[in-house]
């Protein structure tokens, strides 16, 4: 009888800063998935947006993930050297008639509001200069499972995302699903904010003849007033203590953890997880109050 294939998952973070709350599920939530069913588990730093990245980030991101005794496979992936493998990605879906260019300026696109109304869909006006590359998304996108969702049928949020930023850089939804391919990367954990555009990204897979990855989407993080956390402005850098981390992750995955290892080390409570996998503890069990309604944390600094 032929083995399964392996499961390959991988955690992404963009080296802007520390790791904050949102992201430590993301990381602990993937790794779980991954290796509680003998898959590899990839780290990848997406770095295609130098002018969001910090001096240091990658590094202390890193040293993060090892306090929390999370072990990645292979060397850790980054995207500024691999412009070439986006560009080449970029002229296939030119070559077929799915991207197309945009000469709409940053203020243009601000008056137009939430949505991009394909203005530059049927070629430029006269006089106009591409600044842009856009994907050319339809209207009406098929419908996926979400591991823990169910049944999604989520429109393109914003209408034909740009794929090549006026600035020069590769857009994030363009390289992370190049990346993805590449990688034979077949399943992907992570927050609850990026699923509205999984749609869109598996559509962008059709449209490059890449898999498409399991999609499982962990809970956003809410302030106590209800109101979104902000990756930028509210989620504080962790720095703690990374029992209370293993602790206050699983607890928002749903998880009950015992008394008895509040204090244990980032190893005895990685393997207790894997442990309570083995034994069918479901990995993010979904709020009575809904999919996404939980409260941030205040991690100790």
């Amino acid at each position: 009888m032929p083995s399964s294939p392996t499961v390959t998952g991988r955690f992404a973070p963009s080296p802007s800063g520390p790791l904050h709350a949102g992201s430590l599920i993301a990381a602990i939530g993937s790794y779980l998935s991954a290796r509680s069913q003998g898959g590899h588990w990839l780290l990848r730093l997406e770095d295609v947006d130098g002018g969001r990245v910090r001096p240091g980030a990658a590094d202390t991101i890193l040293r993060q993930l090892e306090a929390l005794a999370l072990d990645w496979d292979g060397p850790v992936q980054t995207q500024a050297a691999r412009k070439n493998i986006y560009q080449d990605a970029l002229k296939a879906l030119r070559e077929k008639g799915l991207a197309y260019p945009c000469a709409c300026t940053r203020q243009e696109i601000r008056s137009f509001g939430a949505r991009y109304p394909g203005t530059c869909r049927q070629g430029l006006a006269a006089g106009r200069q591409p600044r842009s590359w856009r994907l050319r998304v339809p209207d009406v996108l098929p419908p996926w499972e979400d591991r823990f969702h169910g049944r999604q049928d989520t429109p393109a949020p914003q209408g034909d995302p740009v794929l090549l930023r006026a600035d020069g850089y590769f857009a994030y939804v363009l390289a992370c699903v190049v990346d993805d391919g590449v990688q034979g990367v077949s399943e992907v954990v992570r927050g609850g904010d990026l699923l509205i555009i999984t749609g869109m990204q598996r559509h962008l897979q059709s449209a490059l003849a890449l898999p498409h990855p399991q999609y499982g989407h962990l809970p956003l993080l809410y302030n106590a007033d209800g109101s979104k956390l902000s990756k930028s402005a509210d989620s504080p850098p962790w720095a703690g203590d990374p029992s209370q981390a293993w602790e206050e992750t699983l607890r928002l995955l749903g998880w009950t953890t015992p008394a008895g290892l509040q204090g244990a080390s980032a190893v005895e409570w990685r393997d207790w997880a894997l442990m309570r996998m083995a034994e069918r503890q479901p990995l993010y069990r979904i709020a009575a109050t809904g999919p996404h309604q939980q409260t941030a944390l205040s991690w100790p600094s």
